[in-house]
């Protein structure tokens, strides 16, 4: 299990599973110097999400939600600001910790299914537990009874050149809960999918994440999909949108301001 430090005096509450301040982030080229700058990615962002909450992180296109899941995530560190997981600075783990945290409490699924071709369903929806140490038997059961969670149990032999799009997103389902983690970062899951089919995933993620637990980010610049969340965080030009220098359940975020859900502020 990843290393565990004893929390300094200001660390985030206790009920915040995930909880940052002050995050800057940019994007680098190979065509921009360091004395240019990278371009501006996230701009002074401050967030908090309590256990179990499903909080939609909104906004049109360019506004800095992926980039916020990935430092969220530890997929990325910020250049300057605090990222906390359960009261342990994510920010200060080393790449080796950061990986370990991502496998055993984090599960992501994004836009693209990015199944392996060479696995079946069950394969893929396993390959988190595999990769993490677990038995062959004990991550082929852990896999199938999600897929017969998210009825897709008749896919398990299907290799993804088998499968529809929207089958393929629910493989890629069922490999970001199969390891039943803390927090699934959800980055525009339903991007790809007719307004049928995001229903579905969309009702599947959220059954799923309250049944067990789990904490939900979900980016998107879709109204019907955030309208699932219990709460919106907007986001504009990598900043938050209305509520630029305020920490959330701090002084001035007012419950209006948590609750807001503009995707287009």
């Amino acid at each position: 299990m990843y290393a565990m430090v004893a929390p300094p005096d200001n660390a985030p509450p206790d009920n915040d599973v995930l909880w940052a301040r002050s995050v800057h982030y940019s994007h680098w080229d190979s065509a921009r110097t360091k004395s240019q700058g990278g371009s501006p990615g996230l701009i002074g962002v401050s967030i908090s999400v309590r256990q179990g909450e499903i909080l939609a992180v909104t906004g049109p296109r360019g506004s800095g939600k992926t980039t916020l899941l990935k430092c969220l995530a530890g997929r990325l560190v910020p250049e300057q600001g605090e990222v906390w997981f359960n009261s342990v600075p994510v920010h200060t783990m080393g790449t080796t910790a950061r990986e370990q945290l991502r496998r055993e409490r984090f599960g992501w699924i994004g836009p693209e299914p990015a199944l392996l071709p060479e696995l079946t369903a069950w394969e893929n929806a396993a390959l988190p537990l595999l990769l993490s140490g677990a038995s062959h038997r004990t991550a082929k059961h852990a896999a199938r009874a999600w897929l017969d969670r998210l009825d897709i149990g008749g896919l398990a032999r299907k290799r993804p050149r088998g499968l529809t799009r929207a089958e393929a997103q629910r493989i890629a389902l069922a490999r970001a809960l199969v390891n039943e983690p803390a927090v699934i970062f959800a980055d525009e899951p339903t991007a790809p999918l007719h307004r049928t089919e995001r229903s579905l995933l969309l009702r599947t993620l959220t059954t799923a994440a309250r049944s067990h637990g789990i904490t939900v980010l979900l980016a998107t610049h879709e109204e019907d999909t955030a309208a699932v969340a219990d709460r919106c965080f907007a986001l504009l030009d990598g900043r938050p949108a209305g509520t630029a220098g305020t920490v959330p359940g701090g002084p001035g975020d007012t419950p209006e301001d948590q609750a807001a859900c503009s995707l287009s502020a």
